[in-house]
């Protein structure tokens, strides 16, 4: 199932060599895990909240392949000019099936509920 990486990036001032570096060689890295961009620096229009900065999206074919890709060396030998000279949010998240709906989430939800709490539960 394709994983999606979705970074928050706010680059303070003018960005230094080490932003543009990373973005030099960062395709690299991804490439052979079966990553691609989606959206770099993709200006966002804030409907509700805040969001200063830009948006990154990228895809990698699975979980798995994307945590790798982020472990690899080639990654980790680069990461630092990314985390050192801007501020992101960083995460991985799985797409909802093809048959998701919220309607059928929020029925089981609610039937949890009603269940009340389980040993799991505190």
């Amino acid at each position: 199932m394709t994983t999606y990486l979705i970074n928050h990036l706010r680059v303070p001032g003018v960005p230094k060599p080490q932003n543009l570096e990373y973005l030099e060689r960062v395709e690299a890295t991804f490439l052979p895990y079966g990553g691609r961009w989606l959206v770099l620096d993709g200006q966002v229009e804030v409907l509700e909240g805040a969001w200063p900065g830009s948006a990154v999206l990228m895809e990698f074919p699975d979980m798995e392949t994307a945590r790798k890709w982020y472990a690899s060396p080639g990654y980790q030998e680069i990461v630092g000019l990314r985390t050192g000279n801007a501020i992101s949010d960083l995460i991985l998240v799985d797409p909802v099936g093809a048959q998701f709906t919220s309607a059928t989430w929020a029925r089981q939800i609610r039937s949890s509920l009603a269940a009340g709490p389980t040993d799991e539960q505190p």
